[in-house]
């Protein structure tokens, strides 16, 4: 952190450092559920934190106090074979994008919001910076989070839906539509 409590980046990488400050600015305020290290294992954090943050005075433990269950997150390395799959692999910290998207995947809330971002947008533009292919299938507007997972459960070929068609279910406006 600056001297005046604001994080402030060393090394400037846009737009992936802008959306990292977003995020840890959240966490720091306790405004996300991202757990301790964001969700990055010890020594990623420490990589992060040194190459964008090194000036800055981080906590290493989530301040709000979130405690993820990773044990419970089955999906979890599906997840991070979906985002590989369709990542940009020459965009710096790319690594670190995807393993902090899943642990928000963990959270309860908006995906964006789980994040720490301030915005759907923020989050939308992450993610169509990150993994162009994938965000261009949303093509329907759908919550992000909820999307990912459909990703899954169609690469195995599971259709769990309760209607023939998105447009005449009754959870179509929990499905798609606005998160602001």
């Amino acid at each position: 952190m600056a001297a005046n409590g604001n994080i402030t980046p060393n090394n400037y990488v846009a737009p992936n450092l802008e959306w990292l400050v977003c995020i840890l600015a959240s966490w720091c305020d306790g405004q996300s559920v991202l757990p301790d290290y964001l969700g990055l294992d010890s020594d990623q954090f420490k990589q992060l934190i040194d190459t964008y943050f090194q000036d800055c005075n981080v906590p290493e433990h989530a301040p709000s106090g979130s405690k993820l269950d990773f044990s419970r997150m089955l999906e979890k390395e599906d997840l991070v074979n979906l985002l590989k799959k369709y990542c940009r692999p020459d965009k710096p910290g790319i690594n670190w994008m995807i393993d902090i998207i899943v642990a928000g995947c963990l959270g309860s809330d908006h995906l964006w919001q789980d994040l720490g971002l301030w915005s759907r947008s923020q989050l939308s533009a992450m993610l169509q910076y990150n993994f162009p292919e994938l965000a261009a299938k949303n093509d329907q507007n759908m919550k992000w989070k909820k999307f990912l997972y459909k990703q899954l459960c169609e690469a195995e070929g599971l259709y769990l839906c309760r209607a023939p068609s998105c447009q005449v279910c009754i959870d179509y406006p929990k499905c798609y539509g606005p998160e602001d």
